[in-house]
């Protein structure tokens, strides 16, 4: 491999890992999720057999561990509370005390969402043949639907977003079926869409376009309790519709308890991610 040769891998036109080789020799390895969560570059000099990592400076490093521990404490929270939520309306409480309790949560979980979109923002970049990392200047805000990274957490701040209209709907009284399926049915299942594609570009990510299991990886473990906690939501979004002509949802028990378990699949990868920074 000459030095300007490069293995690029990923998912369709998303590249989520690049190696190539290093001008002093040797090879190095930039991965979009170690880059963004963790700060770091995998290297392995010339004649060496163990890969050494190279980190981005302390000041990016400091951003990222803050917004990572922004991002984890609000989904473990928004997680929990959305668990409570389905506990206490399988227990027939007040309807309105379980909406609190749900929106509570919502603002938790896009609060997450932001913070995982920040963090892909201002992730370091591999912008040369050297073995380094750059980082540009801190911003809130940018638009790059060609990575894999930000297109992901976009997608799941998206979602976020969606399940709000979903939350603050859900506070309506006297609505009719057709009015409760437009209004918070309908929102809800967006947002579980999003939530699932958002997981499928993640799972793309970290597995680079391959179906894969790495089960001594913790950013994998991370992605994959995420899905299955989406997939859950899906599942009690599917059983809340109501049916016109009679007025019931589909199945209460199999909404809540889909409700509760898929929270709680988000609130345990909330703990996990508190582990995945620099």
């Amino acid at each position: 491999m000459r030095n300007s040769e490069e293995c690029a891998e990923g998912a369709g036109p998303f590249i989520s890992r690049l190696t190539w080789r290093l001008e002093e020799g040797g090879t190095a390895v930039w991965e979009s999720r170690a880059a963004r969560k963790r700060g770091t570059l995998a290297v392995r000099p010339e004649g060496a057999t163990e890969t050494g990592t190279r980190r981005a400076g302390t000041a990016t490093l400091d951003r990222l561990r803050r917004l990572n521990g922004v991002a984890a404490v609000s989904f473990t929270i928004g997680g929990t509370l959305f668990a409570l939520g389905a506990a206490l309306a399988q227990l027939s409480a007040s309807p309105t005390t379980s909406a609190t309790i749900y929106f509570t949560g919502g603002v938790f979980f896009t609060l997450g969402g932001y913070a995982s979109l920040v963090q892909a923002i201002n992730a370091p970049r591999r912008e040369s043949t050297a073995g380094s990392l750059t980082t540009h200047r801190f911003r809130w805000w940018s638009y790059e639907p060609g990575r894999i990274d930000w297109l992901s957490t976009f997608v799941l701040f998206a979602g976020t977003l969606v399940f709000g209209v979903n939350l603050l709907d859900s506070f309506l009284q006297g609505l009719t079926s057709r009015q409760l399926d437009r209004l918070v049915w309908a929102p809800d299942m967006i947002g579980c869409l999003l939530f699932l594609i958002s997981g499928h570009l993640a799972i793309a990510e970290i597995c680079h376009g391959r179906p894969c299991i790495h089960r001594r990886s913790l950013g994998w473990w991370i992605v994959a309790v995420n899905q299955l906690g989406s997939v859950l939501f899906m599942v009690s979004a599917v059983a809340a519709f109501t049916r016109p002509e009679t007025g019931s949802e589909i199945s209460v028990g199999v909404a809540n308890w889909g409700t509760l378990t898929g929270a709680l699949c988000f609130a345990v990868a909330g703990v996990l991610q508190a582990f995945e920074r620099p």
